[in-house]
């Protein structure tokens, strides 16, 4: 699989039930289950539905999914379990103990999946991950290519984040975030997060089916945990979301408990909150800068600037920097900025902050020194 390669998509505009259809055909499936949702026999259930998926025997009376479909779960408990292990009275919050509770809980966790999964025939490999293994480009590929061999020889990756050593600076903030990494990585067309809820709701308390934009019909209703098991809230999922789906992949949010509810949503049927991919993805490695990389500084560009980007995506030249903001080395990671202070672009730094604040605004007669952030390195932004 190769770093830039292409999804199929429904044109610009599909409905709900084309996009639905398209899930029949959906090779590649990233799963999310969250904290709240692993409980009772929650792993026998979920190992039975992923041996259907691979195996090809899934189906709900309407016509069977195709065969032999990848999976990938990304999972969360380890905090959890480990409570309860250590014989916490609640979910610590100091890092320490969450740590210790992330290893005290990882390999009870683990066990779990390997019974569950072990009594239908699959095998599981845990990979942990931090936010620092996936920043790093080298890292990433790596990354991708051991998950590939994996799934070439059949086993299901199960991935958390390695909370026992992840500190506020290397974490992904919650696994909803990790699974829209893991999605391009993986090539995914479709992530799945499962949750303890039927999927996003609207302001009635009813079940929202379809969501063409995130900004305009999703972010308003989307509102924060409260649980106090896991860390991700409905605004996790819809910001997750939104990402997967410029990655290519479709996304549906659902309850983790509602019955066959793996085999119901890849068959196609009205399960959960879908929000369909993009017609036009953008490249693993784009969305690898403008969604994992975190920015270490800005620059603000005038408007001319802007509108080269924006409209053309255009290289940015050092007469078109009005300023910069933190600090940064070259390679780094950063914002762009327009000239009302709104965030347009992300991308990668081609001088340190203190050089390029040095030569903005001037026109310099070498081409090649004149560019502070290229167009290979730049992601445009989608518009509010």
């Amino acid at each position: 699989m190769t770093d830039d390669a292409e999804h199929a998509a429904p044109a610009q505009g599909a409905d709900e039930q084309t996009i639905r259809a398209a899930l029949r055909r959906c090779q590649r499936v990233v799963i999310k289950i969250g904290s709240k949702s692993l409980s009772g026999d929650a792993w026998d259930r979920l190992a039975a539905e992923v041996s259907a998926l691979r195996s090809g025997r899934q189906g709900t009376g309407r016509r069977a999914a195709s065969a032999g479909r990848g999976v990938v779960l990304v999972t969360s408990g380890a905090i959890a379990l480990g409570v309860t292990k250590l014989g916490f009275k609640s979910r610590p919050k100091d890092m320490a103990r969450l740590q210790a509770a992330a290893a005290a809980g990882q390999s009870v966790l683990m066990q779990r999946y390997e019974e569950a999964f072990g009594k239908v025939g699959l095998v599981v490999a845990q990979v942990l991950l931090t936010h620092a293994d996936l920043a790093d480009r080298t890292r990433t590929n790596n990354a991708r290519e051991a998950l590939e061999a994996l799934l070439e020889a059949g086993a299901v990756p199960i991935i958390n984040e390695n909370d026992a050593v992840a500190v506020e600076e290397i974490r992904f903030g919650d696994n909803d975030q990790l699974s829209a990494m893991v999605a391009p990585l993986v090539g995914a067309d479709l992530l799945l997060l499962l949750s303890d809820v039927e999927g996003l709701l609207d302001d009635g308390g009813q079940r929202v089916s379809f969501v063409r934009s995130v900004a305009r019909e999703a972010r308003h209703l989307a509102g924060k945990s409260t649980s106090g098991v896991g860390t991700g809230g409905m605004a996790s999922k819809v910001e997750a979301a939104r990402r997967a789906t410029l990655a290519g992949a479709h996304v549906v949010i659902a309850a983790a408990k509602a019955p066959q509810i793996v085999t119901r949503v890849l068959a196609g049927e009205e399960e959960g909150t879908l929000f369909g991919a993009v017609p036009q993805r953008i490249s693993a490695r784009k969305h690898w800068i403008a969604y994992t990389l975190r920015p270490r500084g800005a620059l603000l560009v005038d408007r001319g600037a802007a509108d080269a980007i924006t409209a053309s995506n255009r290289s940015i030249l050092a007469v078109g920097v009005l300023g910069v903001r933190g600090t940064f080395l070259p390679g780094d990671a950063i914002a762009i900025l327009n000239p009302d202070g709104t965030e347009i672009a992300r991308g990668l730094a081609r001088f340190s902050a203190s050089d390029a604040a040095r030569i903005a605004r001037k026109k310099r007669p070498d081409i090649e020194d004149d560019i502070v952030v290229h167009r290979d390195d730049l992601v445009v932004l989608p518009a509010e």
